[in-house]
């Protein structure tokens, strides 16, 4: 407010610094959030400190604040802020910021080769953005620029597989929302097309074919040649004409026009103003033409004046002669390939060797080349570039660059080199794109060469020849004749004079421009004088010959390409001037055996009738060679009458049939005007459709003219023509009648060609491309007639063609695009039935979802071509979703079908990969969100509002639609997971109100997950959304909450395990991998579910060799099978295997052979027995009988025990399967402890090892670190360590010696599916150890208070309260509704000693609590007696409840303490350890692992008992004075 030195309404700020939070101070960033780079608006400025605008609210430094110049854009009520900066310079920042953390990521992976190359184009990207931020470069050098960047942008992108950028012609980003579908697809067509290039370039280093073309080059399919003449040098002394031209040696062919500069004889240019502006540019040259092996740039020199040199410069000699002086060659072959950087500063010299006349012509010798003037000009300019010899300093100075693209381009693009003074030489020919608007009517005329006979004289002739462009009159038409390039029309040609030659090769060319409307009454006259050096001689000289040829055939054609053979005519010269004299004359010889047609002669004939006083001249001969270039002009009969219909019509039908005989490259050349008459034959003929098919089938040819390779680059004269010239917009009715026909028979799969059915869809692309299109008017009506004649069509045609061919799709797409509501209502209205507007609704939703389901449309980094096809696709599903609303909703109407199928389009829309936004880069995923938001909340909200509507039929979609809805919701997107989850509870509503319960649900859900989480979905905040969000709805209903409340468990504890499994697949440790894999198997309580988790347990034991351990695992799904001949169910089948008899017998195979490869024989030999029965009791194959049953083995190879191991995974560090968990690992074979110890530390490097015996505490526990425990166990012995207590007899160390045993119980047997097994006790043992902890608490304090009167009386008052309150009851009562109960003990009937030992210490507890209640009136003061007397009265309650369920239990005094003890240690023994053993697993436990006991195995039994370290002391009270319990009554 104080100084305000920007406006803040406009300024945009950037904040530079680095800030970290937890090093800087309030005082020196003022509690700003802002991280690097964070756009920040800006409020006021104070005192040199700034304000943010919400939502970052704080200020901060002027000093780290800079200014932006940005644009504010309005998108609807939203104002959106948008850099100013150049898009070309966002684009590059961008795309370095991608890179930059792709290039960090492939560092870490250590791909050294792709980092390198990553690493230079970015350094090349940063140099040229810093070029673009200067603003220094002129337009040319900043197109050239711009394409490089672009270029190389589109390349990293493709190697790094990042998503593909479509441009416009300029090299813009194309913005999806301004493009029309197809423009889209054919951008991003043409784009892959040049990245594929761009590779190829790449991987031959820098070539992209033989040729050598670099990509900058290559990319555009004009070419340009700039020339600057700076100074030509040569001892003339007379005028002289420079021809300059591109010549291709090989073919010995000159390329382009001639550029024709006129130079003084002082030195200079004719035209002083010409000085230092002799510029030309070659223009029209295309790929072909850089493809040549060799291209020159010549110059051929002629001099006007005496016929030698050596001759007196006087009136004596004739003047003005053409003759030939000399030569200039350069190879500028690597300039127009661009593998040469060539400056236009830089001057480059061309030497310059003369014409020596063959009369004085000389040996060649190494330091002077003598180039003949009788030389044909391929011979000499070979000599030339061969030569190594002196050009004694002449020759021309001249500067050239290479230029990309046509006239108009480079003008705009270079306009410091090519300005409107700049000289255009064209090809000599058509360009190979011939834009519409490109008119030409250009004749190029080579005089080739001639053989004249001396006759009467002594020397040969000096022939020089005459051309005239003449009317049928004989008028001259003047100024109809251009030498060169840059020099002004002349009406009269005359040729260069070569000195006394039989057989003058003339070569020069010329230009012919005539009037089109003039062409049919032109011809040439070529006059054939002799010339004399001496004037006076010359001037008596006349024509002795002439020569013609009509430029225009009598069938309208013009003159055919080629070389022409001309009939010279001799006779009176006034005659030969006459055009009634020779105009109705052949005017050619048959050429190589062929006549021309017309008129034609052979060289033998002399005489003509209606000479008119001529004859042919026999000895005589002369040749010409024409190419015409002309746009309006055809040399094709039938591509003439088809353009002049109008005058033949009654040949109309024959000419539109001819026209696909007609050669392609006739045919692309006249385009514009051949589909110009075309659409005018349809629109003149718009009563009849007489000629639509006709019509049709031209246009079709056409199409796929321009779509063969060999034509591929018309297609921008065909976009040109669609947008700037094309006019029949109605025609389109016409081509929809016939299309509509053709499409028709496709989609019924009847034959038709492939190629004609692939153009006839290019069509209707071009058709839509036009009513997309701003500047055509309404186009709403054509896009509803389109879409009611053709949009199912296509829908048949995509769907008999399959998702291969991506042009029919993008066809389809572009009709749904350019549809609106009206058009979508219109269309809905049609159906005449329900019936077929169902089958409509069910087709669409089918084909909706093939071709989102698999995405293999268009490639992968189409990304903008498929973000469009969504949103088109979204728009369609939402409209077709309302229409069921309306007609399909209630219950007469009610489509089960439909509405399925809807669904499923739906959850297969928002699950498809390419919507997916966690899976993108942040560059990425802020581009999509900015263009086209999140398509996966609308359709989910879709989904969520269309299920709450269905009302009573929900019922319908349950269990079927359970899977897809959890697949959406398993969608990381926070509010559509709160807005999707829902819908599960109300399923549970629906099917509970139908069926009483929800089981189908519950099934359904569980079966699903598994799939789901392993393919990648849910996380942790899933299961925390599903738990809150399900037990939340089920507080409204209380009736449901229970069993909610269980389904919400049972869901969590599986997501939990799956989760578990799927982060440890990519563990390296094989024994993490196989511990979840286990804990899943344990959460799929049904094993069909898991079946795929055994097999892959399986393979993870094969890695390590646990055969043991690979059959167990094996032996759980041969429990699954029974031996009958059922087919198996799909989970099951193997590859040979058909019925489960098959299965099983299969598996025992490979089961047995496992066992024997770990030696466990006993188990091998029990699989025997039972294979055995089969074999001879079920289908008695008596030959499989002999299997060996390991007895042998058993005797005679050694088999080590292994040693056990406990292990203890302590702390925060580790995973939830292992953290503060203990195991039991089964050694392998000779193990030793430290390998093992050492093999387990290398898999937690970071782990820390405990070196004590006893469980640690939770200070270690919830450290978050990771500490290891090892303790080595014996099996069947328990881990003993021996304790003193009491006085030591010296003489008997037995008398004093006490053991701690600690006995630990696992999970599972061992040997079993794994190799450790997590230590555990069931709730009824936790239960018993409880009780047993609490009785030994009442027994222990009591002897402390007996042996210390000065204890405080609190901690045992707070014990014996805590126990006796009624609250509590002993602590038991959670027991008694546990496991006292009939359901638990039918249940679990091997749990009965169990039962009975928790009652008895329930039982026993109360003489205990007796005992100390009796001990603490004894101790309790005054004030603390009201609190003693109640909790007496609970007790009197408590052991009346007690002695009344579970009997009375005594203490006796010391006295009968030995008996009690040893009946005491006696129950324990007796009652517990045992059944332990025998019963150490839960029920599901036992369907986990195999039950070998049933099958009477022989093997060593290995039963570890875990966790429970109950420590019995067999003289616990020895020196109480508390008092021993013992039993008086039975229990009852």
């Amino acid at each position: 407010r104080d100084c305000p030195v920007f406006d803040i309404c406009k300024s945009y700020f950037v904040v530079c610094y680095s800030y970290n939070k937890t090093k800087q101070n309030k005082q020196t960033m003022y509690n700003f959030p802002s991280t690097v780079r964070q756009h920040v608006m800006l409020v006021y400025m104070s005192e040199g400190v700034m304000s943010t605008f919400i939502p970052h609210q704080g200020v901060f430094p002027v000093s780290f604040v800079h200014l932006k110049e940005v644009i504010i854009e309005k998108r609807g009520n939203e104002e959106v802020v948008v850099s100013a900066e150049m898009p070309l310079v966002k684009e590059v920042t961008t795309t370095l910021r991608e890179w930059g953390s792709i290039w960090k990521q492939l560092f870490v992976a250590n791909k050294e080769v792709r980092v390198k190359q990553i690493q230079r184009l970015m350094w090349e990207l940063m140099e040229w953005r810093s070029q673009l931020l200067s603003g220094t470069l002129p337009s040319d050098e900043f197109k050239e620029l711009k394409q490089k960047v672009t270029s190389k942008i589109d390349y990293g992108n493709k190697i790094l597989e990042l998503d593909q950028v479509v441009r416009d012609e300029n090299g813009n980003i194309l913005d999806p929302e301004r493009a029309s579908v197809i423009s889209l697809f054919r951008a991003h067509e043409e784009a892959t097309a040049k990245i594929n290039e761009r590779i190829k370039e790449e991987q031959s280093n820098i070539q992209t074919d033989h040729s050598g073309i670099s990509a900058r080059i290559q990319s555009s399919p004009t070419h340009s040649l700039y020339v600057f003449v700076r100074n030509f040098v040569c001892r003339i002394g007379e005028d002289s004409e420079l021809f300059m031209s591109l010549y291709d040696p090989i073919k010995q062919t000159i390329i382009s026009e001639n550029y024709l500069v006129r130079w003084g004889d002082k030195g200079f240019p004719k035209e002083i103003d010409m000085l230092n502006n002799l510029k030309v540019v070659f223009t029209d040259l295309g790929n072909k033409d850089l493809s040549r092996e060799k291209i020159y740039l010549i110059c051929q020199i002629v001099r006007l004046g005496r016929m030698d040199l050596k001759e007196a410069n006087n009136k004596k000699f004739t003047q003005g002669l053409r003759r030939p002086f000399g030569v200039a060659v350069m190879d500028i072959t690597d300039i127009m390939k661009g593998k040469t950087e060539c400056d236009e500063e830089k001057q480059h010299f061309i030497p310059f060797f003369p014409y020596v006349p063959f009369l004085f012509s000389c040996k060649t010798t190494t330091s002077t080349l003598v180039v003949a003037e009788n030389d044909f000009l391929h011979t000499l300019l070979n000599k030339v570039t061969a030569s190594r010899g002196d050009s004694g300093g002449q020759g021309l100075w001249v500067t050239m660059k290479a230029l990309v693209g046509d006239i108009v381009q480079i003008r705009k693009e270079y306009p410091h080199l090519v300005d409107r003074s700049t000289v255009v030489a064209r090809k000599l020919g058509f360009p190979e794109i011939i834009m519409p608007g490109d008119v030409r009517n250009d004749i190029y005329l080579t005089l080739q060469g001639g053989d004249f006979d001396k006759y009467n004289k002594t020397t040969q002739k000096n022939v020089e020849v005459i051309m005239l462009v003449c009317d049928e009159e004989g008028k001259v038409i003047q100024n109809s004749i251009c030498l060169g390039a840059g020099d002004k029309a002349v009406s009269e040609y005359r040729s260069v004079i070569y000195y006394q030659i039989k057989q003058p090769r003339w070569m020069e060319t010329f230009k012919v421009a005539v009037p089109l409307e003039e062409m049919h009454k032109i011809h040439l006259r070529f006059m054939f004088r002799h010339r004399s050096s001496q004037e006076s001689k010359d001037k008596s000289e006349k024509n002795f010959a002439m020569a013609f040829v009509r430029l225009m055939k009598d069938d309208g054609t013009v003159l055919q390409d080629g070389l022409h053979d001309l009939v010279v005519f001799k006779g009176d010269s006034k005659r030969m001037e006459d055009v009634n004299c020779y105009l109705s004359l052949p005017s050619t010889r048959h050429h190589h055996g062929e006549p021309h047609k017309g008129a034609g002669l052979g060289r033998s004939s002399s005489s003509v009738s209606g000479s008119g006083g001529l004859s042919v001249s026999s000895r005589d001969s002369f040749s010409i060679s024409t190419l015409v270039c002309s746009t309006k002009l055809t040399q094709n009969v039938g591509l003439l009458g088809l353009l002049k219909w109008r005058t033949r019509p009654e040949l109309l039908r024959e000419n539109l049939e001819k026209l696909r005989n007609i050669d392609g490259e006739e045919v692309v050349k006249f385009l514009q005007d051949t589909l110009d008459a075309l659409f005018n034959i349809m629109m003149e003929h718009s009563q009849s459709d007489d000629y639509d098919i006709l019509v049709f089938d031209a246009l079709i040819y056409i199409i796929g003219l321009i779509a063969d390779r060999k034509f591929q680059h018309f297609n921008t004269v065909l976009e040109a023509y669609i947008k700037q010239h094309f006019s029949a917009t109605l025609a389109y009715k016409k081509l929809m009648s016939v299309l509509k026909r053709y499409l028709d028979v496709s989609s019924r799969g009847e034959q038709l060609c492939h190629s004609f059915r692939k153009n006839c869809l290019e069509l209707l692309n071009n058709i839509l491309e036009v009513l997309s299109r701003d500047n055509v008017g309404d186009t709403s009506k054509h896009i509803q007639d389109i879409v009611a004649s053709l949009l199912r069509i296509i829908n048949g045609t995509v769907i008999m063609m399959g998702r291969e061919h991506s042009r029919v799709v993008a066809c389809m797409t572009a009709i749904l695009s350019q549809m609106d509501d009206h058009h979508y209502a219109t269309y809905i209205e049609t159906f005449t039935g329900t019936s077929d507007l169902v089958d409509f609704l069910m087709e669409s939703f089918l084909l909706f979802k093939d071709l989102i389901g698999k995405q293999v449309v268009y490639p992968s980094d189409w990304m903008a071509m498929i973000m469009v096809q969504n949103r088109v696709f979204l728009r369609a599903i939402n409209t077709y979703a309302n229409t069921m609303n309306q007609k399909f909703l209630t219950n007469d109407d009610f489509e089960v079908q439909l509405w399925n199928n809807y669904f499923h389009l739906a959850v297969a829309f928002i699950t498809q990969e390419s919507l997916q936004l966690q899976h993108f880069s942040p560059t990425k995923r802020n581009k999509i969100l900015a263009k086209y938001g999140d398509m996966r909340r609308l359709i989910g909200f879709a989904i969520r509002d269309i299920w709450y509507k269905l009302g009573s039929h929900k019922i319908r979609f349950i269990p079927e639609m359970v899977g897809p809805i959890l697949e959406m919701t398993l969608i990381p997107e926070e509010e559509l997971r709160r807005a999707t989850i829902p819908i599960f509870f109300d399923m549970i509503i629906c099917e509970h109100a139908h069926c009483g319960n929800f089981h189908k649900f519950e099934n359904e859900i569980i079966l699903k997950l598994d799939h789901e989480v392993e393919g990648g979905g849910g996380d942790e905040r899933y299961m925390q959304l599903l738990e809150t969000i399900l037990l939340d709805c089920s507080a409204e209903k209380p009736t449901l909450r229970a069993q909610v409340q269980h389904f919400v468990s049972l869901v969590k504890g599986l997501l939990i395990r799956l989760l578990d499994y799927r982060a440890v697949m990519s563990d390296d440790s094989r024994n993490n991998r196989m511990s979840c894999t286990v804990n899943l198997l344990v959460s799929l309580t049904l094993l069909d579910t898991g079946s795929q988790y055994l097999h892959k347990l399986r393979d993870l034991h094969l890695e390590g060799e646990n055969y043991t351990e690979a059959a167990y695992t094996l032996l759980l799904h041969s429990r699954l099978l029974k031996w009958s001949d059922e087919m198996c169910s799909p989970q099951f089948e193997f590859v040979g295997s058909q019925t489960q008899r098959q299965l099983k017998e299969t598996l025992y195979d490979t089961i047995i052979d496992y066992f024997d490869k770990g030696k466990m024989w006993e188990e091998a030999i029990t699989l025997c027995k039972e294979l055995a029965e089969q074999y001879e009791n079920e289908i008695f194959d008596y030959e499989l009988l002999s299997k060996r049953l390991f007895y042998e083995n058993i005797m005679k190879i050694l088999r080590p025990k292994p040693d056990y191991f406990a292990v203890g995974y302590y702390g925060q560090g580790y995973p939830p399967f292992l953290r503060n968990k203990v195991f039991i690992h089964r050694g392998k074979e000779y193990e030793r402890r430290e390998d093992f110890q050492n093999q387990l530390m290398s898999q937690f490097p970071s782990s820390v090892r405990l070196n004590i015996t006893t469980m640690p505490g939770d200070e270690i526990k919830n450290s978050p670190l990771q500490f290891l425990l090892f303790i080595l166990l014996k099996f069947y012995t328990h881990p003993d360590s021996p304790v003193r207590k009491g006085p030591v007899d010296p003489n008997n160390e037995f008398a004093s010696m006490w053991i701690e045993r600690t006995t630990f119980t696992t999970v599972y047997k061992l040997p079993g599916i794994l190799r450790w097994f997590e230590t555990t006790l069931s709730p009824l043992e936790n239960a018993i150890e409880t009780m047993e902890s609490t009785n030994e608490k009442i027994r222990t304090m009591i002897n402390q208070y007996q042996a210390d009167w000065s204890l405080p009386i609190n901690p045992l008052s707070m014990l014996l309260n805590g126990i006796v309150d009624p609250a509590v009851m002993g602590g038991f009562a959670k027991y008694e509704k546990a496991f006292f109960t009939e359901e638990y003990t039918q249940q679990h009937p091997e749990d009965r000693d169990k039962l009975l030992w928790l009652k008895d210490l329930i039982a026993w507890q109360t003489p205990l609590l007796g005992g100390g209640i009796f001990l603490h009136g004894k101790r309790v003061t005054d004030d603390l007696r009201p609190f003693h007397d109640r909790m007496e009265e609970c007790f009197k309650q408590l052991k009346k409840k007690v002695e009344k369920e579970y009997g009375v239990r005594e203490l006796v005094r010391n006295g009968r303490a030995a008996e009690k003890r040893h009946e005491m240690l006696s129950r324990v023994i007796i009652l517990f350890k045992p059944k332990l053993s025998s019963t150490c697993c839960s029920n599901f436990c036992l369907s986990l692992q195999p039950d070998l006991d049933e099958r009477k195995s022989t093997r060593p039994r290995s039963m570890l008992h875990s966790f429970r370290q109950s420590i019995i002391s067999t003289s616990s009270l020895q020196g109480s004075e508390c008092m021993t319990p013992t039993k008086l009554h039975p229990d009852r």
